[in-house]
């Protein structure tokens, strides 16, 4: 299905929204203070094929090491700022690519119009997220609970409250723990404005329901043309959210455009085994394999007649032709 055209705004170089390439987000698990072991593990996001990566900024060095976790990588840098927002006003001045925050829990109107000036200043957009933990007390009253209304409306209260500051440079993350509330709020939300949606489910759980959540919660959006950048949410080294997310948008369908030198191979069960679809030197070549991971196993090579090799990792090509074990 076609996406909806959205706003498109700019983290760094990676342009989300406006029919720019669905990119794939992760978060570091390092402390941000610690600026060398955030890039090393930043480094490897990249090369897992991560587009952005979020760090969280809990105090003021957290926010002053976005400076030099900046001189070290290329990807755009989203700061992660909660209740106080003078981390915000600190980790822009440091060349953060993009702030992610809850307007309604940084204070007042003031505070959040300090925040807003500084971004436009900087050109530097505002990921607004919401969540059912972020909701508050009058909604919940008014809606009974976490519904896809009430999270649609707190987001609307949010880009309001940031346009009356005369910023419009926005993206929106609307999660939930529950995959068909999160799904119904972001197709409203979707109906309702034009801004770029940032896609994920909150609190997954485990990295096996993480990975079934997301399938479902953010594969079922993008099928219906919605979503415009993607996190997969997982208690797990944050390079697997970044395997699993090119993953998903592959089985989708919305991995046309991406950028970077990753690859991620076809994957087919037979019985017996698990063959790999390659693209090399622009000719479709097969590996076979007995691990789903390709893995070999020490399994032996073996020929048959017509040159087929089964089950043991083994590429073959013969008189030009592929032959699959």
């Amino acid at each position: 299905m076609k996406r909806k055209l959205t706003k498109q705004i700019h983290a760094g170089t990676v342009a989300i929204g406006g029919g720019a390439a669905v990119s794939v987000q992760s978060m570091t698990t390092t402390d941000t203070r610690d600026a060398k072991a955030t890039l090393a593990q930043i480094a490897r996001l990249e090369q897992a094929g991560c587009d952005i990566v979020r760090v969280a900024v809990p105090d003021l060095r957290a926010a002053k090491a976005i400076y030099e976790i900046k001189q070290g990588t290329k990807l755009p840098v989203v700061a992660d700022i909660h209740f106080d927002y003078r981390l915000a006003l600190e980790a822009v001045s440091a060349g953060a690519d993009k702030i992610r925050i809850n307007p309604g829990n940084i204070g007042s109107a003031e505070r959040v119009k300090a925040v807003a000036d500084t971004c436009r200043l900087k050109s530097v957009p505002i990921r607004i997220g919401i969540n059912g933990g972020s909701l508050h007390k009058g909604l919940l009253e008014k809606y009974g609970g976490v519904t896809p209304q009430a999270l649609v409306e707190s987001a609307k209260e949010h880009i309001e409250l940031l346009n009356r500051f005369d910023f419009d440079d926005i993206c929106v993350s609307i999660k939930a723990s529950s995959v068909p509330i999160t799904v119904e709020a972001c197709r409203l939300m979707s109906e309702l404005t034009d801004y770029p949606l940032h896609l994920g489910v909150t609190e997954a759980g485990t990295p096996r329901m993480g990975l079934i959540k997301s399938a479902a919660g953010i594969g079922g959006l993008l099928s219906l043309g919605i979503g415009d950048t993607i996190r997969v949410s997982l208690t797990a080294d944050p390079v697997e959210e970044v395997i699993a997310g090119i993953a998903l948008l592959k089985a989708v369908g919305a991995e046309k455009g991406r950028r970077g030198n990753y690859f991620m191979p076809d994957v087919r069960s037979l019985p017996g085994g698990y063959v790999f679809s390659l693209q090399r030197g622009g000719r479709q070549t097969f590996r076979a394999s007995g691990q789903p991971d390709g893995r070999r196993h020490g399994l032996r090579r073996k020929r048959t007649g017509r040159g087929v090799a089964r089950g043991c990792g083994y590429c073959l090509r013969r008189r030009g032709r592929t032959y699959l074990p």
